[in-house]
């Protein structure tokens, strides 16, 4: 269960480091903005067309008496708007990654630069990199669509369609939303996205404590604008620890840190062939030795 706070703990870190830097937080806003805006004229489209779809789907049940017609309509009308916001996280950030793709990759690289240490370059050129992101969120959404094909199906169960599939839908989301986000790191190590999928499993909980609150975030309206580049920052932090970079941006140094002035380097305590040794550590000169006593004169003789 630890690796479900750390990755919550990512996702808080990558906020205060946008917040400790107001204009990258600035320019980050950019494109979730004009993402915004397109993802509420289609859900507005939605609101008013819902109705219609699930009328138009489910024609068997015009024969049916009253109240179910009404009933079953209704369930698969919240249903459809469940998948629609699945299916708009997901690809709320798909698209908002594309769209931002310079402003995304360089913030990405900051972090990875506060961190210290040489900043991994994909050598891939703009055009290369705009086809790659587009190709796997494609492929991201494949995924999250069927998905959300089985949990809508599944949704038709009694108890389990009310309570545990929903819970297993933000699960999904929220792998697939840290996979989006942390792939802008990970493209720039040269790992491909069945390698990031692989890369993900191997720490599941750490992936879903990531993911799964940011999406429950990004359902608020408006909030997933403002989160965005604070989940760009904590995913790369989060892409450092699963490949074994990871350092804390709190009290790692910049790649440009230095010793401070008051540091003074050890000192050399073993001189070499060439150093003369100082005065204090000098030998002192040896004092004169002791005049040796006078010797003795001959003993008197024993008189008999």
């Amino acid at each position: 269960m630890g690796d479900l706070g750390a990755g919550f703990g990512y996702l808080v870190k990558g906020q205060r480091w946008v917040g400790r830097r107001g204009r990258q937080y600035g320019f980050g806003l950019l494109p979730g903005l004009i993402t915004l805006v397109l993802y509420v004229a289609a859900l507005v489209a939605l609101v008013f067309w819902a109705d219609d779809a699930v009328a138009w789907a489910t024609p068997f049940a015009d024969t049916w008496s009253t109240p179910w017609p009404g009933l079953l309509r209704g369930f698969l009308t919240v249903l459809l708007w469940a998948l629609a916001l699945l299916l708009a996280v997901v690809s709320f950030t798909a698209m908002t990654l594309l769209i931002g793709q310079p402003f995304y990759e360089a913030l990405s690289e900051r972090v990875d630069a506060s961190e210290g240490g040489q900043v991994p370059e994909s050598g891939l050129s703009f055009w290369r990199e705009l086809w790659i992101s587009a190709r796997d969120s494609l492929r991201v959404l494949v995924r999250v669509a069927l998905y959300g094909l089985l949990l809508f199906a599944a949704g038709f169960l009694p108890v389990v369609g009310q309570t545990v599939v929903p819970a297993i839908g933000f699960c999904v989301s929220g792998f697939f939303l840290a996979e989006e986000l942390t792939a802008v790191a990970l493209q720039r190590r040269g790992m491909e996205f069945r390698e990031r999928l692989a890369l993900l499993k191997s720490r599941r909980l750490l992936t879903l404590g990531f993911g799964v609150p940011l999406t429950l975030c990004f359902l608020v309206p408006l909030v997933a604008v403002f989160l965005m580049p604070g989940a760009v920052a904590g995913a790369t932090l989060m892409a450092r620890d699963l490949r074994g970079e990871t350092a804390d941006p709190d009290t790692a140094p910049g790649p440009d840190a230095a010793p401070g002035p008051d540091a003074a380097p050890e000192p050399d305590t073993a001189p070499g062939p060439d150093t003369a040794p100082d005065a204090a550590s000098a030998p002192t000169a040896a004092a004169p030795p002791a005049p040796a006593p006078p010797a003795a004169g001959p003993a008197p003789s024993r008189t008999t």
